[in-house]
């Protein structure tokens, strides 16, 4: 198998090389790419409607987000063909940002090209640089469609299967290689779902790769099987190992000797996932834990590359913009060390200068191509009562707690009466001594401490439980996101429904 997996590298190289010629010439490569996305506009009903006849028009294509061309996306005329792309549509894929919003958004066999180009970049790379792999055996995060209310019927086209991001070859390639229970996606009922991804993970006992979106989505499944090993252990009897079904009854189960070939786990790493994958690399020591990069539903932005030491952009399928603090427009080549900007980005699905929301700082340089690591969403910002409360500050704030390292934690903002709650998985001080402090740091900003000397805002209320992230996620889930990918904000800006605050106060 290991002969196998070296000759796909082999495969993967002249793309890889392709890239690699690319990072050497930005400026050009960008500009190739903007040419050909607006090639696409200039045919489009929206390019038509905006009057774009040649790149030169550029700066007349408007900035927009997801609401503003949502009439665009969500037309009365067939799925298959929207005014944004003169390609058709394959499929389209739901995602939501904080507010639970549903997202629908169009994939075309270009963008589909693109992420399936970011795989291979990728898994060239690992092959080359990374661990030595020898079985090959692949989980890749499986999304669940928990809520019926939620099905594709409104988007008939929408996304089956997470191996529909990739080309129909690599596909099949990957499928011998992937631990997929046959119907688990059409699985409907969580517990029913973790039980039966559980049942998978511990038969594949020669598991050597995890690939997932939040860390707290295998967390969230290695917990289960923590809890549940006796009914685990009695399905799998006559499936594993005397030793591994021993395993099993630890009071601390040994994760690295349960999967004993286990080698890469490539997960959010950065931002509000950073913990969580801290957790995950103290579950594991001596896997490589590595970051997805930013990878959005969107467009791919970032790959992570062994050799570069961190996130190079995927400039030859994307093109992009930078804004900074001050409003001023940048490109690709034009960037700074050390700033940062917000990301504006142009794919091959249909999005033109689409303001995605993600906020990246340029480390470093690689070839001649800027590194970008992803710092969070911009502009997250919950203002109830004038208190302007930002995502930065709050993290800031929550680090300064005596909370333990690697905790799940969640500041939600509350509209009647207005105030905000912290949620926690763990905590070592009892809820009462945490809200105190919380609101003496909160109130280090002025807009805050204004509002509670003026009691617009109550006190700040704590609440502590071992299942708070999975009742989050699954809410989430229910308003259209895709459990494994569901990223928990460090602060959310709209404040939390009635339903979902009495599900979480029941538990105490």
């Amino acid at each position: 198998m290991r002969k196998f997996i070296q000759l796909f590298g082999q495969v993967l190289t002249p793309t890889a090389r392709r890239f690699q010629q690319a990072l050497n010439h930005p400026e050009l490569t960008q500009a190739a790419v903007q040419q050909n996305i607006c090639d696409r506009l200039i045919f489009s009903q929206y390019g038509q409607f905006l009057g774009i006849n040649s790149v030169a028009d550029w700066q007349r294509v408007p900035i927009v987000n997801y609401d503003t061309i949502e009439p665009w996306i969500l037309t009365d005329s067939k799925p298959n063909k929207i005014p944004l792309t003169p390609e058709q549509i394959l499929f389209y894929e739901k995602t939501s940002g904080s507010s639970g919003a549903v997202k629908w958004i169009p994939y075309t066999r270009s963008l589909r090209k693109s992420f399936n180009q970011m795989f291979c970049i990728w898994a060239q790379d690992l092959i080359q640089h990374g661990p030595k792999f020898s079985t090959g055996k692949l989980y890749a995060c499986i999304s669940p469609q928990l809520d019926s209310a939620n099905s594709s019927a409104d988007r008939p086209l929408s996304l089956q299967d997470d191996l529909d991001y990739l080309d129909s070859w690599l596909q099949w390639l990957l499928r011998p290689w992937l631990v997929m229970p046959a119907g688990l996606n059409r699985l409907r009922d969580p517990q029913r779902f973790k039980h039966q991804l559980c049942l998978a993970l511990l038969q594949a006992e020669n598991l050597e790769i995890i690939s997932v979106w939040s860390p707290s989505f295998l967390q969230v499944h290695l917990k289960y099987i923590q809890e549940n090993h006796l009914l685990l252990q009695a399905e799998l009897r006559d499936r594993l190992s005397a030793h591994r079904l021993q395993l099993l009854t630890e009071p601390n189960i040994p994760w690295t000797e349960l999967w004993s070939n286990l080698k890469l786990i490539s997960c959010w790493d950065s931002a509000n996932a950073a913990d969580q994958a801290k957790g995950l690399r103290s579950h594991f020591p001596g896997v490589f834990i590595q970051g997805k990069g930013l990878l959005a539903t969107e467009a791919p932005m970032t790959i992570p590359l062994i050799a570069a030491e961190g996130y190079v952009p995927v400039l030859d399928e994307v093109f992009f913009e930078f804004e900074d603090n001050a409003g001023n427009l940048y490109k690709l080549p034009e960037l700074s060390t050390g700033q940062e900007y917000t990301i504006i980005l142009s794919q091959k699905g249909g999005l033109y200068r689409y303001r995605i929301g993600d906020r990246i700082r340029v480390t470093h340089w690689y070839h001649n191509t800027p590194c970008l690591e992803f710092l969070g969403r911009d502009s997250s910002i919950s203002d109830l009562v004038g208190e302007k409360l930002q995502e930065t500050f709050v993290h800031q704030v929550l680090n300064q707690l005596n909370l333990p390292e690697n905790c799940f934690k969640t500041l939600v903002p509350v509209a009647h009466p207005p105030h905000y709650i912290l949620l926690l998985d763990s905590a070592i001080q009892t809820p009462d001594i945490i809200a105190q402090d919380l609101d003496n740091l909160l109130s280090q900003s002025i807009h805050y401490r204004r509002a509670r000397l003026l009691e617009q805002l109550a006190p700040t209320q704590v609440l502590i439980g071992d299942r708070i992230p999975e009742i989050l996620a699954l809410d989430r889930v229910r308003n259209g996101s895709i459990w494994g990918g569901i990223k928990h904000p460090i602060l959310t800006a709209t404040p939390i429904n009635d339903t979902l605050l009495q599900t979480l106060k029941s538990l105490f």
